[in-house]
């Protein structure tokens, strides 16, 4: 029940009724609604300045949580960008130096990422910690693309690897006879007297005597060319060509063991020992051939000579007398 309020009137000297009008009456409830309106405003404003609200606090925690991950993540993403570091600087500096393949270019190496474009939607997506999110993917990004480079390299490299090999197999690096005692390097590689026109003539080949039948073996992998008999010259022959620039001839032959066109292995044997063409007793004369160019095939014997055999072998060599052939 609503108080009833009056006040003394002098005039009639008695207590006379407050009429209040409902203009007062809205008035006055307006008055304590702005009041406490305002009041609200400044309680809630002070809460917000000390206190944070349950929703607000959750975000905050998981935000502190997500950036202590990026640091982690960031972290582990700076140890791989060292190994990767490491493992480009190994794959230049020794693995392209051993096989004489040239170094990747920085310019390809860095692997650029494409440009903001690529991260459209996550930036449509106007996150809160959307720059970081975007700046970690581009990292993510350029470090793949190095791993892929980096994997590309090492298939090229085993690619040339492969290829070594087979070239170290191909190039002539055996004597063509088995002369494990020294004895048979009759005459080697340079000006020597001719056996039947008595004068010095440019001897293109190595002479190895040995008997009649003495097997000749191929000095590395190849394919042969030629197998030919002639009554002069070679006599009878075979030449191996062996890639990479290189070919082997081998004359005076009594009898082939080989036919032309045949792929022949190093120490496969090719035919035996002769005195045919210009031959004045049974040898085998062999020839290395570079690019068409002869060469002294005492440099392509390290495949079964320690340094001792070898400056042995080269001072029989290089003793000017007459050849076989």
């Amino acid at each position: 029940m609503a108080r009833i309020k009056y006040y003394y009137d002098t005039e009639t000297c008695r207590y006379e009724r407050v009429k209040v009008s409902k203009w007062d009456t809205l008035l006055n409830g307006l008055g304590f609604l702005c009041l406490a309106l305002i009041l609200a405003v400044g309680l809630v404003w002070l809460y917000s300045l000390n206190f944070e609200m349950p929703k607000e606090a959750q975000l905050r925690e998981e935000n502190e949580e997500l950036k202590l991950y990026y640091e982690l993540v960031d972290e582990e993403m700076g140890k791989m960008r060292r190994m990767m570091a490491a493992l480009q600087d190994r794959d230049d500096n020794v693995y392209r130096v051993i096989f004489e393949a040239d170094p990747i270019p920085d310019a390809v190496r860095q692997a650029g990422t494409g440009g903001a474009q690529r991260y459209k939607e996550l930036m449509e997506q106007d996150l809160s910690q959307g720059e970081l999110m975007m700046k970690t993917f581009k990292k993510i990004d350029k470090l793949k693309k190095q791993m892929l480079i980096q994997t590309n390299s090492y298939d090229e490299i085993n690619r040339m690897a492969e290829d070594k090999n087979i070239m170290l197999a191909s190039i002539p690096a055996i004597q063509p006879v088995s002369n494990k005692e020294l004895k048979r390097l009759a005459s080697g590689y340079g000006m020597r007297i001719h056996p039947i026109y008595k004068t010095r003539r440019m001897h293109e080949g190595i002479d190895f005597s040995a008997p009649r039948g003495t097997p000749i073996y191929a000095t590395g992998n190849g394919k042969v060319t030629v197998v030919r008999s002639n009554f002069s010259g070679y006599g009878k022959e075979v030449v191996i060509d062996h890639g990479y620039g290189y070919k082997t001839r081998y004359a005076h032959m009594e009898s082939f063991n080989v036919r032309q066109g045949q792929e022949v292995k190093r120490g496969e044997c090719i035919g035996y020992v002769g005195n045919t063409g210009s031959s004045t007793a049974p040898h085998c004369h062999y020839e290395v051939i570079k690019d068409n160019e002869h060469v002294n095939p005492v440099h392509y014997f390290f495949k079964e000579l320690n340094s001792n055999e070898y400056d042995k072998i080269l001072e029989l060599a290089s003793v000017e007398n007459q050849s076989l052939s």
